[in-house]
């Protein structure tokens, strides 16, 4: 797998989706073709694990619209991961100890257990 191919232009050609997803152990949540291109593209199917699993949380399951955003500290591999309630008002915070993330940021929309890019909304 070559994570080096992932970039924030590819990611914008994504519009809507041809396909759904189901994740494999949560299965009310989808997900869609663009978030299925960057786990694979950069090897992050854990932060699709992050998303889902985080659904259970208190201040976030009842959000029906939220904004995750990975940023990631190149030069020292790591991460945090926070999830926002898209006015602001942050809902979860991670620190994200090691990532291979290709990206310095990446925005991903969680609507109604559908987790998708922005450009696909």
């Amino acid at each position: 797998m070559n994570t080096k191919q992932l970039t924030k232009e590819d990611l914008a050609g994504f519009t809507g989706t041809e396909k759904w997803y189901r994740h494999p152990v949560v299965k009310n949540t989808l997900y869609t073709d663009g978030i299925k291109y960057v786990a694979q593209k950069a090897g992050a199917y854990w932060l699709i694990d992050e998303i889902t699993f985080q659904q259970y949380h208190p201040r976030i399951k009842n959000e029906e619209f939220q904004v995750w955003t990975l940023k990631v500290d190149l030069e020292r591999s790591t991460a945090v991961v926070t999830c926002d309630d898209g006015n602001g008002r942050i809902l979860f915070t991670k620190p994200i100890g090691y990532t291979d993330f290709p990206l310095k940021e990446i925005k991903i929309y969680v609507v109604d257990n559908v987790i998708l890019l922005p450009s696909e909304y």
